[in-house]
């Protein structure tokens, strides 16, 4: 048994680092993909931290709904930055090479403002809710010190749920290849190089992501249930409109993040296929945090109003 305990011990020290593989080992395609992805995640930081300065300078803004959503930006620029840079300096570099720590460091946080981004936007359906089916009890239901309790507790929740998942992985003795077949240090990629027995990380997964999602998935749903009830006894047809424009941007955002993620990880293990996985990766890692603001700015009358404003005063 001592024995038994000294080698894994041994092998767990010998990784000091992963190599990460990426999305291809095609030269030609690597340039356009570092292009790509560059231009990507420029536009996501600045729609992002945009959005957030747009919502702290206009007044019009200072509401519950801006505040979730000047919160879920920052979650958006933190976890697309877990990712894209590391993966933009792989793909123009020779070494690709991350090390154990910068790994378990990118795994947690990566996994943190993932979990986060599930919450809030549970708790941004829950707003909806509330401005809709009793707008006099709102600022009550909604006060400061309600938005900030939520956004706390969805912080605490995505941190507390992600140091589990990472504790239970980088625990596991790596004797095999350090080669993560990914373009970021990921679950299942690790899980194979793994000589322990990785069931109980299986189940511990399973069961954390299916709790987390499903949850979130049931806030939403019944939240909009309860807003598409209210909003068809509107006796207004302009008033029926005017309630639905204020959901549409956030129902979208809750379509593409929840769908993606439902196939991602709520999955069969004997079903993943890396390749495939991948591809879905780099949706949700790099394409998601791009698209949440221009969803909310495109589909939002008073975002751009306000950024009208700030044009108007400010450049024109």
């Amino acid at each position: 048994m001592r024995h038994m305990i000294e080698i894994r011990s041994r092998n767990q020290t010998e990784v000091t680092e992963f190599l990460l593989l990426g999305l291809s080992d095609n030269p030609d395609l690597q340039g356009v993909l570092f292009a790509l992805f560059l231009l990507i995640y420029v536009a996501t930081m600045v729609g992002n931290l945009g959005m957030i300065v747009l919502i702290k300078i206009d007044l019009h803004l200072h509401t519950p709904m801006y505040f979730f959503l000047s919160s879920l930006s920052f979650v958006d620029a933190s976890y697309s930055s877990s990712i894209t840079p590391k993966m933009l300096v792989n793909l123009m570099g020779e070494n690709k090479a991350i090390s154990f720590h910068g790994c378990a460091a990118q795994f947690y946080f990566f996994g943190s403002f993932l979990g986060i981004e599930c919450f809030l936007l549970a708790m941004m359906a829950y707003d909806r809710y509330a401005a809709i089916w009793n707008p006099l009890l709102y600022p009550v239901l909604m006060s400061g010190r309600i938005c900030l309790l939520l956004i706390a507790t969805s912080f605490l929740a995505g941190f507390g749920n992600a140091a589990i998942h990472t504790g239970m992985t980088f625990r596991l003795s790596l004797c095999g290849s350090n080669r993560i077949n990914h373009f970021y240090c990921d679950s299942p990629p690790l899980l194979k190089l793994s000589c322990s027995d990785t069931r109980v990380n299986g189940i511990v997964i399973m069961a954390f992501s299916s709790f987390n999602v499903i949850s979130c998935v049931t806030i939403v749903l019944i939240s909009y249930l309860c807003i598409f009830t209210a909003i068809l006894k509107m006796p207004s047809l302009e008033g029926r409109h005017k309630a639905f424009s204020t959901c549409a941007s956030h129902l979208m955002a809750v379509t593409i993040f929840f769908g993606t993620i439902l196939f991602m990880y709520l999955r069969p293990t004997s079903s993943y296929s890396m390749e495939q996985d991948k591809v879905v990766s780099v949706f949700y890692t790099v394409i998601i945090p791009m698209l949440n603001p221009l969803i909310y700015s495109l589909k939002n009358k008073d975002v751009k109003q306000a950024l009208k404003k700030i044009l108007q005063k400010h450049i024109l």
